[in-house]
């Protein structure tokens, strides 16, 4: 039976795109309603408030993500370009090359040629990907993915202020707000760590720790603001 190892590696990009998606819906849409909702405004519009924030905000996320990675998937494409042609003009130089790479980790020189001449019969241009350029299926860059995950979970962390600002009692609902937001950073912040192979309290703590900064700094702009204007 074959034995199958998995690895955290495989989970990154979309784990990363999709925990901060998350945590920066949350966050932020949380600080919104907080801050809008300090300033003595009603419900209607920490409501609208709370739902601009989170379209504006998946969108954002979606734009920024796709760009990002779009930019890495170009400077990898431009890379693998300019392999293919230096393997076509000079394939005994990336040969060496390649053989040098396997000779600085350890092996000796004519294990190393041997290996670099095996890898090369069967795949010269996703040998030197991976040993050169350091590319490999687990880390391609996947624009369209990081971009939907990122919108999709900006929207799933934005929700739960918005539907506390729509059914809970405007009468205390910033607290119900702060609350709900705290106890799910620590949810999200000790999943992404035990995903992650990190301590859990650590990913927790520092993730509630911003979260709670974010949302007393627009509370308190939010009340000068509000106490200013009335």
């Amino acid at each position: 039976m074959r034995h199958i190892e998995r690895h955290r590696t495989a989970h990154i990009g979309w784990l990363r795109a999709a925990v901060l998606g998350a945590n920066d819906g949350l966050i932020s849409t949380a600080s919104l309603v907080v801050g809008v909702a300090a300033a003595g405004t009603g419900r209607a519009a920490v409501l609208i408030a709370g739902v601009a924030g989170l379209v504006a905000g998946a969108m954002s996320m979606a734009a920024g993500e796709y760009v990002s990675v779009s930019s890495q998937r170009d400077t990898e494409t431009a890379d693998l370009s300019r392999e293919r042609t230096e393997l076509a003009a000079s394939p005994t130089a990336e040969h060496e090359e390649l053989s040098e790479i396997f000779e600085s980790r350890g092996l000796t020189p004519a294990l190393a040629r041997d290996v670099a001449e095996q890898l090369m019969q069967k795949d010269p241009l996703g040998a030197h990907a991976r040993e050169e350029l350091g590319l490999s299926e687990l880390t391609t860059a996947r624009p369209l993915q990081a971009a939907l995950s990122s919108a999709v979970s900006f929207a799933a962390g934005a929700a739960l202020p918005v539907l506390v600002s729509a059914f809970v009692a405007s009468s205390y609902f910033t607290v119900v707000v702060i609350g709900t937001t705290l106890v799910l950073l620590v949810v999200l912040g000790a999943l992404a760590a035990k995903v992650g192979g990190a301590p859990l309290m650590r990913g927790a703590l520092r993730v509630a720790f911003w979260g709670a900064l974010a949302m007393g700094a627009s509370a308190l702009i939010g009340r000068l603001f509000g106490t200013t204007v009335s």
